[in-house]
């Protein structure tokens, strides 16, 4: 099958409030149109048709990344007219799709199943068993079941608004049967807009068979209008998240307190404890256990680590079986090798730590090497930046840093060394040794705290 998909996505959201295009408000962390293209790349489309208006440079712009047709509907006359600007670019022997830039919870499963419906002969609709169906389009079928037409709430009889099975607006058809509805329709209607779902009563007058499929469930199909709608869409995507990862066989302390932001590959005897947000691409190996309030971003996290509460982990690799936190900041590029610790407030970035290795509490590691068994005490701050350049710090293996050292880089201190608490490092400390920088103490006799003045 060629398939063809045109994705409506030219309306403005004024009920959004924002001057954001409303198919570019983020879903999971990406626009909802991106979602929808995600789908129809899953789908194996051959082509894919966006009609867009409001915003039409920021939505092709956020969209770069992706092979599209644009098509500009600079006047919005229906969704009829929208499909129109579209279908000269398509072929008369493709399958068209007809898809949603604001509906981005459609499963490929669901819209394969409609594109094989609607065959080389038919018309194919989505349509859905809607609790409240006030303000949708009513599926009118026949004494034999035989889909009639689909008419628009604000035109419906009062019979015809008891319906409760709506449209969705998706449908598939071929071509050339596309062309020959569209060019059809009017707009004798209340809004004087052309609409789409005319083409069934088209479709029905030409004998051609109109068959419907129905969204096994009514969350699938839901569009966004406005912010309500949009928290909506995202609670139902972190549902369905949860659900495929725990049958997956991670656990979910709380399945409702869990943010996935891209994609999560989890191994065995996973734990997630609440307010876990995994943002980009995320790795967690076998017996990863992440505590509370974690975000974790385009990170891969080996067999056996624990990340404890509020940690922020980013564009990093932990190694397996280290312990982070709590309050810890892993920052870009950093390389954590196995069993290495990361105390309260730690913040690391740029840096490769070895086998071994801890980074106590209070401290500050960048733009640095620390072999294997290295000791940082607490309040440790490697001074790497001269106000121009970056300069780097390396700590051979089995070195001990005392607490409140600065290490002012470039320095390079031995193997086995160890440098005294209070210490300031400007030169390369010798391997195996003690060495120690502190200004002289002194006790002054007499001295007398100061005192504030009396208020006059």
């Amino acid at each position: 099958m060629s398939l063809c998909v045109v994705v409506l996505a030219a309306g403005k959201g004024t009920r959004m409030r924002s001057s954001l295009p409303k198919v570019l408000h983020p879903m999971a962390g990406r626009p909802m149109l991106d979602h929808v293209l995600g789908t129809a790349q899953e789908l194996g489309a051959v082509a894919n048709h966006v009609v867009y208006g409001f915003g039409g440079d920021q939505v092709q712009a956020a969209m770069a990344h992706r092979d599209v047709h644009w098509h500009e509907q600079a006047e919005q006359l229906g969704t009829g007219h929208a499909v129109m600007q579209a279908i000269d670019e398509i072929a008369d022997d493709a399958h068209v799709l007809i898809l949603y830039g604001d509906v981005p919870l459609l499963k490929a499963t669901t819209l394969q199943a409609l594109a094989d419906l609607g065959g080389d002969d038919g018309l194919a609709v989505l349509t859905v068993m809607a609790a409240d169906p006030t303000g949708y389009g009513r599926i009118v079928r026949d004494g034999q079941n035989q889909v009639l037409a689909i008419v628009e709430h604000k035109d419906a009889t009062d019979a015809q608004r008891e319906i409760r099975e709506v449209n969705t607006g998706v449908m598939a058809a071929r071509g050339h049967h596309l062309r020959g509805w569209l060019n059809r329709l009017d707009n004798d209607n209340q809004q004087n807009e052309y609409y789409l779902t005319d083409i069934v009563a088209l479709a029905v007058a030409d004998g051609v068979p109109v068959r419907a499929h129905v969204a096994e469930h009514e969350a699938e199909t839901m569009g966004v209008n406005d912010k309500v709608h949009l928290a909506e869409v995202e609670a139902e995507h972190r549902r369905r998240t949860a659900d495929a990862l725990m049958r997956d066989g991670v656990t979910l302390i709380d399945p409702s307190r869990i943010d996935v932001r891209g994609s999560l590959t989890c191994g065995e005897d996973v734990v997630i404890d609440v307010n876990a947000v995994f943002i980009g691409e995320v790795r967690l190996g076998d017996g990863v256990h992440i505590g509370p309030n974690n975000v974790v971003i385009d990170s891969e996290i080996e067999d056996g680590t624990v990340l404890h509460a509020n940690n922020v982990i980013e564009k990093s690799h932990l190694g397996p079986n280290c312990q982070i936190g709590p309050y810890a900041r892993v920052r870009p590029e950093t390389y954590l090798g196995s069993q290495v610790k990361l105390g309260n407030f730690v913040e690391v970035k740029k840096s490769n730590i070895a086998k071994g290795s801890k980074v106590n509490h209070l401290t500050y590691v960048g733009d640095a090497t620390l072999g294997e068994s290295v000791n940082v005490g607490a309040g440790t701050v490697t001074c790497n930046y001269d106000g121009a350049n970056k300069h780097h710090t390396h700590l051979g293996d089995r070195v001990f840093i005392g607490s409140g050292t600065m290490l002012v880089a470039p320095v390079d201190v031995g193997e086995g060394a160890t440098i005294g608490a209070g210490s300031v490092i400007s030169k390369a400390a010798p391997a195996e040794k003690l060495t120690v920088s502190r200004s002289k103490q002194v006790t002054v006799d007499g001295w007398k705290r100061p005192v504030k003045n009396a208020k006059s």
